[in-house]
């Protein structure tokens, strides 16, 4: 029998983003390939530290408790540069760390790109900045995992996601006008003008969308089960504000996905309010916004849009 991935929500999932992968790259670099596969080989059973994607897994993960009528909610992928001999030490990391992830691709320096629709993948989160620029200019959803040394409160149950919006969860129409005028007025209007149209879909429109189908059953787990506490908290953090917040808004309601807080914060920095929220991951298409916060927080930097020229 098939197994069917388009009933779930898909994360493929570079080494380098679940694991802290600093001590190994050191090897590759200053001692080439073959010392790197020794170096794996005689460490497979010493269990690699937890990367900066990791809490966010975890917990992702943890949504499988519940259930729809196509079975698990969340499948994690892993998706490896490593050849399958040296990429064991990262299964038994998986399987030390508890982490019910299953399906792995090894493909030996090869670029997982091909491999991005063949697994109906939702989200590509690596560390690999090449990785994923080929990937976003594929037209495929994918992350570049900032480095920073997170620490993971294990007492924390909930899973908290924060977004920003234009070049996110929308695409950069917007954006595209303010680069284009440099004047935040013009933008304002031409949001104002258009806040009854609803803005395309960005690269991570599907992924949130799949996550507002789990806040669902976890609001009819609710109903059914009183001593059920919801794990999945979602946060809008954008430098949007009135007149623009209307749009969103109305986008955001079209295309029914359900946001727990937004922020609509009009140039304030972003990180103040962030260092408030604690999410498990934030996700930003302006590297500037990410740099003050990714030592402290797991960011990720989706290279997309007219910012990123």
């Amino acid at each position: 029998m098939a197994y069917d991935l388009t009933k779930r929500l898909v994360i493929g999932l570079a080494s380098s983003a679940l694991f802290d992968l600093e001590e190994s790259d050191r090897v590759f670099r200053s001692g080439g390939e073959q010392c790197y596969r020794n170096y794996q080989r005689e460490n497979e059973k010493k269990p690699l530290a937890k990367g900066v994607a990791f809490p966010f897994i975890k917990r992702l993960l943890s949504l499988n408790k519940l259930s729809d009528e196509n079975g698990a909610l969340v499948e994690v992928i892993l998706l490896s540069r490593n050849d399958p001999d040296t990429g064991l030490r990262v299964m038994n990391s998986i399987e030390h760390h508890k982490l019910n992830i299953t399906r792995a691709v090894f493909l030996q320096g090869k670029s997982p790109l091909p491999y991005i629709p063949a697994f109906d993948i939702e989200l590509f989160l690596s560390a690999n900045p090449t990785d994923v620029s080929q990937a976003i200019r594929a037209g495929y959803p994918a992350g570049q995992v900032m480095k920073g040394k997170i620490k993971d409160d294990i007492h924390d149950l909930e899973l908290r996601i924060a977004f920003d919006f234009d070049g996110v969860i929308i695409d950069d129409e917007a954006e595209q006008i303010f680069h284009k005028n440099k004047d935040l007025q013009k933008f304002h209007e031409n949001e104002s003008l258009k806040q009854d149209i609803t803005h395309n879909p960005g690269p991570l429109n599907n992924f949130i969308q799949r996550l507002a189908h789990i806040q669902q059953i976890e609001h009819l787990e609710v109903s059914q089960n009183l001593k059920y506490k919801p794990i999945l908290k979602t946060a809008l953090v954008t430098a949007r504000n009135a007149p623009s917040h209307t749009r969103a808004i109305k986008t955001l309601r079209k295309l029914g996905i359900e946001i727990n807080e937004a922020f609509f914060l009009g140039g304030i920095e972003k990180n103040k309010v962030l260092e408030i929220i604690r999410p498990h991951i934030f996700f930003d298409d302006q590297i500037n916004h990410l740099e003050k916060v990714a030592n402290i927080l797991p960011s990720v930097h989706i290279p997309f849009g007219v910012t990123n020229l």
